[in-house]
């Protein structure tokens, strides 16, 4: 078995023995960032630093970050990806494959401190893994208190599990929303949270938030589930690994694994 499939299989098992750990995805986009490079995603154009690219995104990965006014977000980025701790895993492009940016990788490992125990792909759930997430860790969530965090226009009413508390994030939420932090921290603190499974599907402020609460409160699970649930939520089938799933569109992507 691969390793892109071992890891994938690994954290499945400690969701389903209910041993607690986070993961979080460092792509391109967070990497900029951290780099303290300007990045734009708009529908129409994409900047990074100085650069200006004519493809676009759809308007809900709408991201602006200013180096000059948001450094506190590169700051928080960075402490996030740096992280010591048993289970907690980094996404981290893996330098042999189309997912990676390779020319970022000797950068990474600057910062990178906890291990290669701990070092996956920021594509664990996607592409050729998509198929197994929906047959694998979609049902076994159903058997966990969910706690989500996701767009204020996700619909969560036809998920096939039960959530129990929602937070919401609006446009460019990685500036406009690190009042959830202490929001989530506290609403955790007050109702002695514990044993609940936390998915995370708000860019870039989801490293962020999955850092600061399995800092402190590591008697939960935190996942950046990014795009996987975006179909269920009714936010849109943008990505091509969920049009080859659910579109049956014959996307590449859909086979494609991570290289180690």
């Amino acid at each position: 078995m691969s390793r892109y499939k071992q890891d994938f299989f690994s954290l499945l098992q400690k969701l389903k023995s209910k041993e607690h750990f986070a993961y979080t995805r460092y792509s391109d986009g967070e990497v900029f960032v951290m780099q303290n490079k300007r990045l734009v995603l708009e529908t129409d154009h994409v900047v990074v630093g100085d650069h200006v690219y004519t493809h676009g995104y759809s308007s809900d990965d709408y991201k602006s970050f200013n180096p000059d006014e948001h450094s506190f977000v590169k700051d928080k980025l960075l402490e996030s990806f740096s992280f010591q701790k048993k289970n907690y895993f980094v996404g981290a492009g893996c330098g042999k494959c189309t997912c990676a940016i390779q020319e970022h990788i000797p950068w990474m490992n600057q910062y990178y401190k906890n291990g290669p125990e701990h070092l996956t792909t920021p594509n664990l759930l996607v592409n050729s893994n998509y198929p197994l997430f929906v047959n694998h860790f979609i049902r076994e969530f159903a058997n966990h208190p969910i706690v989500m965090i996701c767009s204020e226009n996700a619909d969560l009413s036809k998920l096939p599990f039960e959530v129990v508390k929602d937070f919401r994030v609006g446009k460019n939420c990685i500036v406009n929303d690190h009042h959830l932090i202490e929001e989530t921290k506290t609403w955790v603190k007050d109702n002695n949270i514990s044993n609940h499974v936390f998915l995370f599907s708000a860019s870039s402020l989801s490293e962020i938030m999955i850092y600061e609460l399995f800092k402190d409160f590591d008697q939960n699970t935190y996942i950046d589930i990014g795009t996987t649930l975006h179909h269920h939520m009714n936010l849109g089938i943008e990505r091509n690994y969920l049009k080859s799933f659910w579109l049956d569109e014959n996307r590449p992507e859909i086979f494609q694994s991570c290289v180690w």
